[in-house]
């Protein structure tokens, strides 16, 4: 009689809320320069500031603090037009994410500039690079975006990338050990995006093996990646 096959339990990638609150946001020396500008507000240098760091640096996180705080309405760069800016700036504060070279209209970018100026609002923008790194052919847009004072975010230290560790091993609901962390702390890039996404691959792995999220798992799983 052939052996009985048991079938191989699926993965859902199921979405996993992540707290964008203050209380949830890591503080650390990386970022402590972009946390004190937005718990500065509103007593900015400049109406318009500017937020760089790399991929999951917590550039979103803080912009939605300040989002929180101000009452500022939020749009990606690639989708602010001229006919949408009035409305945008409706609440006198608005978030600008993603800012990033070919991905957005310089001409409403830079209407959006000129009204938030005359209007007095705030505008917050979000970007991988600081702006004088940016390739910008509207000259006098590109005038106006290097003058936009900046704050960039660093790499986490090891303290902080720890703690990013566990905070998003507890917004999937995982219950890891302290040798899990140290495994992982020490073997990933130290960045917070990978971070997150090593978590992700555990969840899933130990969700589709029926396994608890262990060293020997998390070990595996950077051999074969």
């Amino acid at each position: 009689m052939a052996g009985r096959v048991h079938p191989r339990q699926l993965a859902f990638s199921l979405p996993h809320a992540e707290s964008l609150s203050r209380d949830n946001f890591l503080e650390g020396p990386a970022n402590a320069a972009g946390l004190a500008l937005i718990d500065g507000w509103p007593e900015w240098p400049n109406r318009i500031m500017w937020l760089a760091g790399p991929e999951g640096s917590g550039k979103s996180h803080l912009a939605a603090i300040w989002a929180e705080e101000a009452g500022a309405r939020s749009t990606t760069a690639n989708a602010l037009t001229a006919s949408t800016v009035p409305g945008a700036l409706a609440t006198g504060a608005l978030v600008v994410e993603d800012l990033r070279v070919g991905d957005f209209d310089e001409r409403a970018l830079f209407h959006l500039m000129n009204l938030a100026r005359e209007d007095g609002a705030y505008v917050l923008f979000t970007g991988r690079e600081l702006p004088a790194a940016l390739d910008i052919e509207l000259r006098d847009l590109r005038s106006r975006l290097r003058a936009v004072p900046a704050i960039s975010l660093l790499p986490p230290d090891d303290q902080l990338f720890r703690g990013l560790i566990v905070k998003f091993c507890a917004d999937r609901q995982l219950t890891v050990d302290e040798s899990v962390v140290s495994y992982l702390a020490t073997r990933l890039e130290r960045s917070s995006a990978a971070a997150r996404r090593a978590v992700e691959l555990l969840d899933s792995e130990a969700l589709r093996l029926g396994r608890p999220v262990t060293r020997a798992l998390a070990a595996d799983l950077l051999r074969d990646a």
